[in-house]
């Protein structure tokens, strides 16, 4: 088996020389492997890149005039690499060389398709950042993992250091912008398991941080195309937007009825009653646009039951955690609302908006391809 590590750099002077000697010390003997260095550099890195290949016939380097960014660099070093795995790795030194026999371990044993180096797991450090690179660092780690569920497991979704086993690497095309592209690997490759395990970032001695406000707005922009993308995702959101405007439509209506003298109860009731269309009228037209398998006025019936059982659960969840337990009642609302939530969504998902299979589904008037 043998390994390509994808090292993407600009200007990052004698930090590539520095990097290439710590991996030849590091890498155990009897691992076949190689260095693909691709630059985006202005400095005198090239020359330096140019001495260590014909120093070291593991090495091999592209140097590109026009750049492209971090994540270019990435796949374009993958589609150079001749290895069965790839692994990335920054070469600012701030992912030691000397953790990648315990990476490699791992890579033979052959227990998962990805490989997650974490600063974020029982042995794990991410003491190489100050106070501000840890709260920067923090929040996009946790809006990825809020977000987008298939990397809710994944302590450090972030990370620039990790492993992917070739055919997981190609398996999808990959469109990522900015510089996370293990993100974008998580949401779109196929693989059946990830793992992680533990390292210690290490601050930078020799050069400066790319990071600045452009990359944490190219972030944000590649975290939304990826929600986007996941249509599991994007329905509970959607579905979490248009119970909170339900909350909004419920408030006004109460506050009117009460103000045009209805009483209290009938204005509570038909509040109530005036929300619960509001989010079905919404959750049809967008939550479930697709989704519509049977007649308009089963769908109002079995979602306005969801609706009930909903508010029976947080009612009942409410009073466990205040009443038995001692929980703030503004904490016990907040876990019941949470539950409520999560139930609700997933009842209508399956059952007030399921798709109906395949074979069941209307027959097209469009001849078969």
């Amino acid at each position: 088996m043998e390994i390509s590590i994808i090292v993407p750099c600009r200007n990052e002077g004698a930090n590539v020389e520095i990097l290439t000697n710590r991996i030849l010390r590091a890498v155990p003997g009897d691992v076949t492997y190689e260095i693909v260095f691709v630059d985006d550099s202005s400095d005198d890195t090239p020359e330096r890149l140019d001495r260590m290949s014909r120093q070291f016939s593991f090495v091999r380097y592209l140097h590109r005039e026009n750049g492209g960014g971090l994540s270019s660099a990435i796949l374009e070093g993958c589609r150079m690499a001749k290895g069965d795995w790839f692994i990335v790795m920054d070469a600012d030194l701030q992912h030691p060389p000397e953790s990648l026999p315990a990476l490699i371990e791992e890579i033979r044993s052959e227990r998962s398709e990805v490989i997650v180096p974490s600063r974020f797991i029982p042995g794990g450090s991410d003491g190489g950042l100050n106070a501000w690179r840890r709260l920067v660092s923090w929040t996009a780690r946790m809006m990825a993992r809020l977000l987008i569920r298939k990397v809710w497991k994944v302590t450090d979704p972030t990370s620039g250091y990790f492993a992917v086993r070739r055919d997981v690497a190609f398996s999808r095309p990959l469109q990522p912008i900015g510089w996370k592209i293990l993100l974008e690997l998580l949401v779109r490759s196929d693989y059946s398991n990830v793992r992680e395990i533990p390292y210690s970032f290490h601050s930078r001695d020799l050069g400066s941080s790319k990071l600045n406000l452009k990359e944490q707005w190219n972030y944000i922009r590649h975290l939304g195309r990826l929600l986007r993308s996941s249509e599991s995702d994007m329905r509970f959101w959607i579905f979490c937007a248009v119970g909170l405007s339900g909350v909004a439509v419920n408030t006004l209506v109460y506050v009117l009825l009460v103000h045009l003298g209805v009483p209290i109860g009938f204005s509570f009731a038909g509040a109530t009653i005036v929300a619960t269309f509001n989010n079905f009228t919404w959750n049809n037209l967008l939550t479930w646009k697709d989704s519509k398998s049977d007649k308009l006025w089963y769908r109002i019936f079995k979602f306005s039951l969801v609706s009930l059982s909903g508010l029976c659960l947080s009612s009942f969840i409410v009073t466990c955690f205040h009443s038995w337990f001692g929980v703030h009642y503004l904490v016990a609302g907040l876990i019941g609302i949470l539950v409520s939530t999560g139930s609700n969504f997933a009842l209508n998902n399956v059952w007030t908006f399921k798709k109906l299979p395949a074979i069941l589904s209307p027959i097209s008037k469009d001849p078969p391809l």
